[in-house]
């Protein structure tokens, strides 16, 4: 890149070795800070790739050592099926739909990203988004109340018998 604008280093300094325009030095093998973390970064991963790999290797050449009298069978492979594609014209045009701008329920304005979901599951721009300016129909109260009955299970110790 420096012979393209016709410029050269400073004394004592070296262009990076990847030809990225950066200054490089020694003990970084003439790469500048960058492109030095790129190949320190490859290099950790090729060594953890490599040690999972072998670790894989060894504990399947000592499962295939205790049991060499049972036949190997080969991985099940499943195949998606037919029967997961859309075959039914509704369905596919249904999926068009989900596509168009969302709008408020309320007032009817488009809301795009911006849009809140209310936890009754309809979207509310920013006027409406409160449960009081909509008319809510779901219960706050009741996932409240189920969550403290199943983490605080009602206790009756036995009766005592008096004398």
């Amino acid at each position: 890149m420096a012979e393209e604008h016709r410029c050269e280093a400073p004394e004592g300094h070296r262009l990076c070795a990847n030809n990225c325009g950066f200054f490089g030095s020694p003990a970084t093998l003439n790469l500048c800070s960058k492109c030095y973390r790129d190949l320190r970064l490859k290099e950790e991963q090729a060594s953890s790739v490599k040690s999972a790999v072998e670790k894989s290797l060894s504990s399947a050449s000592a499962a295939a050592s205790s049991s060499s009298t049972a036949p190997l069978s080969p991985p099940a492979l499943t195949l998606p099926e037919a029967a997961n594609e859309i075959t039914d014209p509704g369905a596919v045009a249904a999926a068009p739909s989900s596509t168009q701008p969302s709008r408020c329920s309320t007032c009817r304005k488009r809301v795009g990203l911006t849009g809140f979901r209310c936890r009754c599951g309809i979207t509310f721009c920013g006027v409406h988004r409160y449960p009081e300016q909509h008319g809510c129909t779901f219960d706050f109260k009741k996932p409240g109340k189920e969550a403290i009955s199943k983490a605080n299970p009602v206790v009756k110790a036995d009766k005592l018998h008096k004398i």
